[in-house]
Parts: C-alpha cells; structure tokens; sequence
C-alpha cells in the first residue's frame, strides 16, 4: 500500500491549498504474477499423498476436484449436438471416462493428467452417443458428406445448387445421389412441439399446428368432385357415337389405342384422333360450364 499526497484546488487564489492523502494498491514486486486456479487443478501434494497411500477416500477426493473438467469438456461438445442431447447425460458419461483414465493414468510418463483425461472424456461421450444412436454410422457420414458439399457450393455459386450439380461435385451419378438422400431423410428427427415461425405472416407457433394432412378429405374438394362428375356425365351425351365408343373404352374398360382400334377395326391413328377431338370437347364445355357458374 502506497499513499500519495495530492494538491487540491487553485493555486491563484490566495487561499491555502487542500493536501489529500490517496492510498492505491500496488501489486507486490517480487517478480511472481499469480496464477488463476482453475477449479479441477490439483497439486502435486494431492497427487504424491494418493500414490502413497492409495486410499478408496483419497481416490474420491482427486476424482471429485475433476469433475468440473468432465463439465468444460461436455459443455463443449454439447454446442455441436441436437438440443435433444440433454447436459447432464453428457456428464454422467464423461465421468465414467474420467474414471477408467484416472484407472490407467502412468504419472511415471511425465504427462499431466488434464492431458491424458481429456481424449478419454470425449472418446467416452462419443461412444455412448453412438451406442444409443439408431442410425448407421455410414448414413451419418453421407449425411456430413453431402452438407460439405452443399456449403461448398453454395459458397461457390452463391445460391442453393440444383440436383444435377451436387452430384456432379459429388463425383456420383443422380440415382445414387437420390439414394444417398432417400437414407439420409430419415435421420433427421423433429420436434412437433418446437416453436417455428410461420411463412405466411411469421408468427411463432408449435410445429405440430403447421402439419396438414393431405391425405383428409375435404368437403369442399369432394363438393367440387361430384359437380364435375355430374357435368361430365351430361357432356358426355353431347358427343358422337364414336367419340363415346373411343372414350368408354380407353377411361372406363382401360385398352390401348391399338386394342380400340382393332375392336372398332379402324387403325390406331384414327382412334388417338377421335380421342383427341373428344378430349377437346369435353374440356371446352366443362371451362364454358364452370366459367358461367362463376
């Protein structure tokens, strides 16, 4: 502790200065800074008493003071991982890593524990994830494969690639990159309760209310349906003997057009001609029909 002796106030005014007295912490001058401690360090002493006397107590007492560690490493792993893949889980695994390296640790080798402990922290996690993981390790690697290729590209052309050219950059052909998707698609598992914004007015709401089941019937849809259906049946009429003949057969009893041809012994050209004038006229009265309808 230093104190200093400071002048207040001016010194043209014929009044007798103010003397105040600043103290202000000076950092020892022994040449040494100090160290922040970490939480999981230990010291030599810890270690010399428990190869020493090796007790179960001594033994949990070094394998408490690292647990922090296990915690800094998980907690760094966990920022790649889904959010499905919950802390504490990543802890729990990773202690059992500490303790088959606090199992087999050598300190004869001049290696400090932090540094053998990390690798079998993390190679215990990993482990554990891909033992509880359903997804063939393969898949996932096609998956990582094919989301390096799209950043690649989407960096180089500055916009999302078409299918032709991410299996060009791929080097494979498109039927093996739409196998390739086909197995990936299904690894990708999602939350119906996570909150999405909407594209239409990009309001946030759970995404189990954005789902629609196309396959539901609809009321108006099939409203729809059979007003068509009963307007076909009456166009229908309206046409030829023959059109109706070529229609019938090709819609209703499913024959090609050679087959209509040689039932209605005329040649194939002739039926797609007939059937293309049909067409033609069944499509300009329904466009009639429901333009007037509105």
């Amino acid at each position: 502790m230093v104190t200093k002796t400071v002048q207040v106030g001016p010194k043209k005014t014929g009044k007798k200065p103010v003397r105040v007295s600043v103290s202000k912490a000076v950092p020892p001058t022994n040449g040494t800074t100090q160290r922040r401690t970490r939480k999981w360090d230990v010291t030599q002493r810890d270690w010399a008493l428990y190869h020493k006397h090796k007790t179960p107590e001594l033994r949990k007492r070094l394998l408490d003071k690292y647990v922090p560690l296990v915690r800094n490493v998980a907690s760094r792993m966990a920022m790649g991982f889904p959010r499905s893949v919950e802390l504490p889980d990543l802890v729990n695994t990773g202690v059992i890593g500490l303790i088959e390296a606090f199992k087999n640790f050598d300190p004869s080798r001049g290696v400090k524990f932090e540094t053998y402990a990390v690798p079998r922290i993390r190679g215990a996690i990993l482990d554990e994830l891909r033992a509880l993981d359903w997804v063939p390790r393969s898949t996932r690697a096609k998956s990582r494969e094919i989301d390096r290729a799209l950043t690649s590209l989407e960096n180089t052309l500055g916009r999302p690639p078409k299918h032709d050219e991410l299996a060009s950059h791929m080097q494979i052909s498109e039927r093996e990159l739409n196998l390739t998707l086909d197995d990936v698609s299904c690894t990708q598992i999602l939350s119906l309760d996570e909150v999405i914004y909407r594209e239409d007015d990009n309001r946030q709401v759970p995404r189990i209310e954005t789902i629609v089941d196309k396959s539901s019937n609809n009321i108006l849809g099939e409203i729809e349906k059979d007003e068509l259906r009963s307007f076909l049946e009456v166009a229908l009429d309206k046409l030829t003997k023959q059109e109706k003949l070529v229609i019938a057969l090709y819609y209703y009893e499913e024959l090609t057009l050679k087959e209509i041809g040689e039932v209605m012994h005329i040649s194939e050209s002739r039926v797609s001609q007939i059937h293309t004038r049909a067409v033609i006229k069944l499509r300009g009265m329904v466009r009639e029909q429901f333009a007037l309808t509105g």
